[in-house]
C-alpha cells in the first residue's frame, strides 16, 4: 500500500511541475526612439520616431496584421479603449489619419503585415516569426485633427491629453494580443527645425490624403459652372479624394470616412458598391470637406469594396477601394492561435491544459482516498474475523 501511495504522490508532483512550468504567452510591447536617441516628440517641429515592436502575435498567411498609429486613447491605464473590449475609433481613441500604403503614406500611420498575408505588398514591414518589427513614424506636432464618432472633425491637443503610439489589429480584425498604447511625451527636442521638417507645426489643418495618397482611390472633377453662386463663384477646394477609416470597415458595423475636394455648401452623397448602402445628402464644409459614418450591411462579403462620394451640384466624384473584414465571429477566428477558440489571443490551449491537469489531479487524489479506505477495511476484517480466546467467532 505504501508503494501505491508513493507512486501516486510522485505522479501528482510531476503533474504539478508540468502545469507550473507551462510557458506563458509573451506580451507585446513597443519601444519609441527619436533621431536624437530620446523617447520624446518635439513641441514645435516635426519629429521622426523609430518604432520597435516585440512579442506580437503572428498569424502566418493571415488577413491583415498590425496598424501602428500616433494618437490619443481615452483610458490609457485601464485599456477600455481597446477594440477587443468594445473601444471605438473616434470615441475611445483617435489618431492622425493617413494612407496605409507605404508608397503613399506620409508616415503618420504604418501598416505591418502578417508574413505571407495577401496585403503584405502594401506594408511598411512584415512581422518576424517572433512577432517583432521596426518602422519609422512621423509625428507632425502636438496638435492634430481627426474624425469623431459623429463624423465631425475633432482637434486633439497632446499638450493637454496623453498621446502616444497605438497598435491595433489591421483591416478591422480585432486582436487583443496586438493592442498596445505607449505614451510619448512632448518636449523641446530640437533647437531649430530639422532639415526635412517644416518650420512650423501643422496645428490648424488635419493631415489629409489626396487622391494619389489613398490606395485604390480615383477622382474626377467636372466643371463647377453649374454650382450655386452667392457673390463670387464657388469652386471645388483641393483634389477630390476619399479616406476610409479602415479599422472600422467591418461587416455589420458603422464605417467612418471623410472626403475632400467638393464645392463648399453643395450636397454630397456616398454610395457603397452598386448601392448596397448609401448615406446623404451631406453638406460640404467651407473647405469642401465632408465626413460621415456609413452602416455596413451585416451580410456584406469579405474582400475589396468601393466607396464613391459624389457632389450633386459640381458633379465632382471621388472613390476608394478598401478591404472589408468579417463581423465578430469570423474576425475572431482569423486572429486565433491554434486551439484559441474565442479569438481573443489569450491561448485557450493553455486554459484547457490547466483544466485537464486539475481534473487528473482530482482523479489521482480520489484513487489515493479509495486505496486508504480499502486498506483500513482489510485491517478491520483481519482483526475481527479470527476466533477469540473463548473459541467464539465474530459475527459475519
Amino acid at each position: 500500500m505504501r508503494r501505491t501511495v508513493l507512486v501516486l504522490t510522485t505522479a501528482i508532483t510531476a503533474l504539478l511541475v508540468v502545469l507550473g512550468g507551462a510557458p506563458a504567452l509573451a506580451d507585446s510591447r513597443v519601444d519609441v526612439t527619436n533621431d536624437r536617441g530620446g523617447d520624446q516628440a518635439d513641441l514645435t517641429y516635426q519629429t521622426k520616431l523609430t518604432i520597435e515592436g516585440d512579442g506580437f502575435q503572428v498569424v502566418r498567411g493571415g488577413f491583415g496584421g498590425v496598424y501602428v498609429l500616433f494618437g490619443w486613447v481615452k483610458d490609457p491605464g485601464g485599456g477600455a479603449w481597446r477594440p477587443s473590449r468594445g473601444g471605438l475609433t473616434g470615441r475611445d481613441y483617435q489618431y492622425i489619419p493617413d494612407a496605409e500604403s507605404t508608397e503613399d503614406s506620409k508616415g503618420y500611420l504604418r501598416f505591418v503585415a502578417f508574413p505571407g498575408g495577401s496585403t503584405a505588398g502594401e506594408a511598411a514591414a512584415v512581422l518576424s516569426p517572433s512577432g517583432g518589427f521596426t518602422v519609422d513614424m512621423t509625428v507632425p506636432g502636438p496638435v492634430f485633427q481627426s474624425v469623431d464618432r459623429d463624423g465631425e472633425v475633432a482637434e486633439v491637443d497632446c499638450r493637454t491629453v496623453t498621446c502616444g503610439v497605438i497598435t491595433i489589429g489591421a483591416h478591422g480584425v480585432k486582436n487583443a494580443r496586438n493592442e498596445t498604447f505607449t505614451p510619448v511625451r512632448f518636449a523641446s527636442v530640437y533647437d531649430a527645425a530639422p532639415a526635412t521638417a517644416p518650420t512650423t507645426t501643422p496645428t490648424t489643418a488635419a493631415p489629409t490624403a489626396t487622391a494619389s495618397e489613398t490606395p485604390g482611390s480615383t477622382a474626377s472633377t467636372a466643371p463647377a459652372a453649374g454650382s450655386p453662386t452667392t457673390g463670387a463663384p464657388q469652386v471645388a477646394v483641393g483634389t477630390p479624394a476619399v479616406t476610409v477609416d479602415r479599422p472600422t470597415a467591418v461587416s455589420g458595423r458603422a464605417m467612418s470616412f471623410s472626403a475632400q475636394g467638393f464645392t463648399p455648401g453643395e450636397q454630397v452623397v456616398a454610395t457603397l458598391d452598386d448601392g448596397v448602402a448609401a448615406l446623404g445628402p451631406m453638406l460640404a464644409g467651407t473647405s469642401g470637406e465632408v465626413a460621415g459614418v456609413l452602416q455596413l450591411p451585416a451580410d456584406l462579403g469579405v474582400g475589396t469594396h468601393e466607396l464613391r462620394v459624389t457632389g450633386a451640384a459640381s458633379g465632382t466624384e471621388a472613390s476608394e477601394l478598401f478591404p472589408v473584414a468579417a463581423g465578430d465571429a469570423p474576425a475572431q477566428a482569423s486572429t486565433s492561435t491554434p486551439g484559441d477558440g474565442d479569438g481573443d489571443g489569450n491561448g485557450d490551449d493553455q486554459g484547457g491544459l490547466v483544466f485537464l491537469g486539475v481534473a487528473a489531479l482530482a482523479f489521482l487524489l480520489a484513487l489515493v482516498a479509495f486505496a486508504v479506505v480499502r486498506l483500513r477495511g482489510r485491517r478491520t476484517v483481519g482483526q475481527s474475523g479470527p476466533a477469540g480466546p473463548t473459541g467464539q467467532t465474530s459475527p459475519a
